[in-house]
């Protein structure tokens, strides 16, 4: 997860930005909805997702552990697209690599619905790190997320699509992403997307967590125990798929959802999730914070011993239930307006 990037994009849009700290650090206008979900809240609205299958904590962390080197250059980021299409094949699929300029290849896997009018979930991490880490947090904690929903889902017939996604060069300025949405027929279909950037790292005791100054409301806590889901508020339905997804024993879901695709708040737009939203396609970033949490932001020691494994696992049933939800769902994702025509 990049900590500064310039996003080229919102030239297009609006006189330019310059991306700061990560994650979340909005400036005092406009107020930005914030609420958080504690697990007993969650649970006695809704029950996580029936049938949602179950994810495999060894094998998440075997994931992390077979990326555990530095993959910022053209070589190791090539023996990363190796390892991820190996695992990619062993689980049935046939992924494909998308170049784009600069060096860069996104690696795309697909699995068909049973229903094509149904639509397509896009499940995507970036796979890149900054030069003098080795990124297990940042982002083989992602990465190793989508390759168990893989192996959960590639066998199991939903009426949508899945589609995952492991992008490149996140870190140097969403290259990966942005290229990968500028092609019209990677976006046709597709209903949604659920982006993951650091997912594997909690702290507990008081003061731990951090927030931006000028946050327009209370933090919820001052501990790093949840799971944060921020969104576009234009899509709604896929925001609350995560608050329905968490349960007994599942780390906290807060949600953040961002009014007018984050144009009046820039600095959220700091990880994949960005160029979705700018191209009107609903996108969640799921996080740990970043180094609002973690002592080990791009450093040398974001090493698979600092992964909270109890954390990591429910963060990735949490996707497992809401990824459940959403590819046997046939809903749609968009906030409908509360007035009748």
């Amino acid at each position: 997860m990049r900590k500064w990037i310039w996003l080229a994009l919102l030239v297009l849009l609006t006189a330019g930005v310059v991306v700061g700290n990560k994650f979340l650090q909005p400036p005092e206008e406009p107020a930005i909805a914030y609420r958080m979900d504690s697990i007993s809240d969650i649970a006695a609205a809704q029950a996580a997702p029936l049938l949602a299958p179950y994810v495999d904590e060894n094998r998440l962390m075997a994931h992390i552990q077979g990326l555990n080197y530095k993959r910022y250059t053209p070589t190791e980021r090539d023996r990363a697209r190796t390892y991820i299409t190996q695992s990619l094949k062993k689980l049935g699929f046939s992924p494909k690599l998308e170049q784009f300029e600069g060096g860069g290849a996104n690696i795309i896997a697909t699995r068909q619905g049973t229903n094509p009018e149904a639509g397509t979930v896009l499940i995507a991490a970036h796979y890149d790190t900054v030069s003098a880490s080795p990124g297990a947090d940042d982002n083989a904690s992602g990465v190793a997320v989508v390759l168990e929903v893989a192996r959960l889902f590639g066998s199991r017939p939903t009426p949508r699509t899945l589609q995952l996604a492991l992008f490149d060069l996140e870190e140097r300025g969403l290259f990966g992403s942005l290229a990968f949405t500028a092609k019209a027929a990677n976006l046709e279909n597709l209903r949604g997307a659920i982006v993951m950037d650091m997912v594997g790292y909690a702290c507990y005791t008081p003061g731990c967590q951090s927030y931006p100054e000028g946050l327009p409301v209370k933090p919820p806590t001052d501990k790093g125990d949840f799971l944060a889901v921020i969104g576009d508020a234009e899509h709604l339905p896929l925001i609350d798929a995560f608050q329905k997804a968490s349960g007994s024993n599942l780390p906290p879901v807060l949600t953040v959802p961002i009014p007018f695709k984050g144009m009046l708040t820039p600095d959220v737009l700091r990880s994949d999730h960005a160029p979705f939203w700018l191209k009107n396609v609903g996108a969640v970033l799921l996080t740990d914070t970043a180094n609002m949490r973690t002592p080990h932001y791009h450093q040398a020691s974001d090493t698979p011993k600092t992964i909270d494994r109890a954390f990591f696992k429910g963060a990735a049933q949490i996707v497992a239930n809401a990824a459940t939800s959403l590819l046997e769902g046939s809903d749609r994702l968009e906030t409908q307006s509360s007035t009748s025509p």
